[in-house]
């Protein structure tokens, strides 16, 4: 009995190991800081530090699906990973907005009357809230600014933002910015106003998603020591910050970002479901 005990354990500890590598621009050989990788079909994810390096824990016959903004997705064998390499996209020119706003009218747009949000450690997900299109935003079409709700228990933690169109399906599809998003928040729990005039964004015509990415990095971490309550053995905690605060409200859907693809929670008999959703909201402009 021991034998088998002790050969299944071995089997596991062969299969689950400690993978690290690094991702690089295929053209320059650059680094790619904040690159998601996700153990496909799984919530298991991780992010390339500033250096491009990461470290996931993994089985050797897992996929690793690798993807950050302005490049192609890869997927590879978790044990094909040393050196991970991801092409640069190709725009097309029709997505670059050439018009300035003028900023003389604003228009805040999804502010929730659940006004009590609470905070949550969303793991490795990314969130999404979205916001429809609306007949009355063509007086205010510019995304002039997005205010998150965050709850951080170190300074200076660091977040991705994203803004996602609507695909053919409804999901969240391609992203609107051409480079990544980076936001740093402060500690305690905050409201965070990032200024989004300079990226000339302009709401689509069938709305857009608001995602929030919690980086697995290691200056977002913190440790602690807790016991566990069953085996009363003294065990490490990790915590990466900042949390992201929700609402809870009733939706017709709310989609999530975990084993490299979305889904799509909803109610097909009630038509509505009720669901934490990020707490987030834009403000339009002229």
């Amino acid at each position: 009995m021991k034998a088998i005990l002790f050969f299944i354990l071995f089997s596991i500890s062969l299969s689950a190991q400690i993978t690290k590598g690094v991702v690089k621009d295929s053209l320059t050989g650059q680094p790619i800081p904040y690159a998601n990788i996700w153990v496909e079909n799984e919530n298991v994810a991780t992010t390339s530090e500033e250096d491009g390096t990461f470290s996931i824990t993994v089985a050797n016959t897992k996929n690793l699906i690798f993807s950050a903004l302005g490049y192609e997705t890869r997927t590879l064998k978790a044990t094909q990973v040393t050196q991970v390499f991801l092409n640069p996209k190709a725009f097309d020119l029709d997505e670059v907005v050439i018009s300035n706003s003028i900023g003389t009218k604003q228009n805040v747009i999804g502010l929730t009357e659940n006004t009590v949000a609470q905070a949550f450690d969303n793991g490795p997900r990314i969130d999404v809230k979205f916001f429809p299109y609306s007949s009355e935003y063509k007086k205010t079409p510019y995304l002039k600014r997005v205010t998150v709700y965050t709850d951080s228990r170190i300074e200076d933690a660091t977040v991705k933002l994203h803004f996602y169109k609507v695909d053919a399906n409804g999901y969240p599809g391609d992203e609107l910015l051409q480079k990544e998003l980076i936001v740093k928040v402060k500690n305690g729990t905050k409201i965070n106003k990032i200024d989004l005039s300079d990226f000339g964004l302009v709401m689509p015509k069938k709305g857009l998603f608001v995602g929030f990415e919690k980086l697995m990095i290691e200056k977002n971490k913190k440790e602690k020591t807790v016991i566990n309550p069953v085996t009363k053995e003294a065990q490490i905690q990790k915590t990466y910050y900042p949390l992201m605060l929700y609402n809870y409200v009733e939706r017709d859907f709310l989609f999530t970002f975990s084993g490299g693809k979305w889904s799509k929670q909803t109610d097909v008999d009630s038509g509505k479901v009720k669901v934490y959703e990020p707490a987030i909201h834009l403000t339009l402009t002229n």
